[in-house]
């Protein structure tokens, strides 16, 4: 039986009501009683200095529910689909009819990219089923935008460049460059970042295919970013696995 400071002021109570016994009884209750105050006393001490230490404990508790999350703009992922998001605006109104259905879905398909990679990431604070979804979601939408672009391509007759071609292998290397790069040489120029391949007032073929490369390779880094994730989701549970443990861990303390 656990025994709580109710439970001692209880029994307190009940030896103090029965004290009208002989003297014999009287001095062994009294011993008893002063006994009892001791054991209260104790517990009572006990419970004011574990206050801090419990205030400590839920702050690491917290940390263990909810885990790492948001930090999206760092993803390379993330940087690449708003690099295309981007270029994708630019080319539908270049390229593409403005009253066609095809503007609005391509360019809701460059935003649907990066904006499920973002909402992936915060949702991961407390649902990684959510955020595995988001992120299949986000590598989906770009999928479909990179259709768009090939059918632009087929349907012109333009030329679609070979995954090793020398134009394929150039946009490549320059994405490794960038990615390697950690600060700009001048943060103000704000075309640069909107435009780092330099190909928004290029040919529509030039144009598509640099996409279509820059698609891949966002495609290739949400794989692995899914990957990961499932991982992390089977090594550490989900977000109620992980407050049930905690709770549970809580109440044996």
């Amino acid at each position: 039986m656990k025994v709580t400071r109710g439970w001692v002021k209880q029994k307190l109570g009940w030896i103090v009501a029965i004290k009208d016994f002989g003297n014999n009884q009287q001095a062994l209750l009294s011993r008893i009683i002063t006994d009892v105050k001791e054991v209260l006393a104790t517990m009572e001490r006990r419970e004011e200095s574990d206050g801090s230490d419990r205030s400590d404990q839920s702050d690491k508790t917290g940390k263990n529910v909810i885990l790492q999350h948001g930090g999206y703009r760092n993803l390379r992922s993330f940087k690449v689909a708003e690099i295309i998001y981007d270029a994708t605006v630019v080319f539908c109104d270049r390229f593409v009819d403005k009253r066609s259905r095809t503007h609005d879905q391509m360019v809701q398909a460059a935003r649907s990219g990066r904006q499920n990679i973002a909402e992936g990431s915060e949702a991961s604070a407390t649902s990684s089923k959510t955020e595995l979804k988001l992120t299949n979601v986000a590598k989906a939408s770009l999928e479909e935008l990179l259709l768009d672009y090939e059918d632009f391509l087929r349907q012109r007759n333009l030329r679609k460049w070979e995954k090793d071609s020398a134009e394929s292998l150039a946009v490549r290397n320059f994405y490794k460059r960038k990615s390697d790069q950690s600060d700009r040489s001048d943060s103000s120029d704000r075309s640069d970042k909107r435009d780092p391949y330099g190909i928004f007032g290029s040919s529509a073929e030039v144009f598509a295919n640099t996409v279509i490369c820059l698609i891949n390779q966002a495609c290739y880094l949400l794989r692995k970013q899914v990957s990961e994730q499932g991982r992390v989701f089977v090594e550490k549970g989900g977000f109620t696995e992980r407050l049930y443990k905690t709770r549970m861990q809580n109440r044996k303390m």
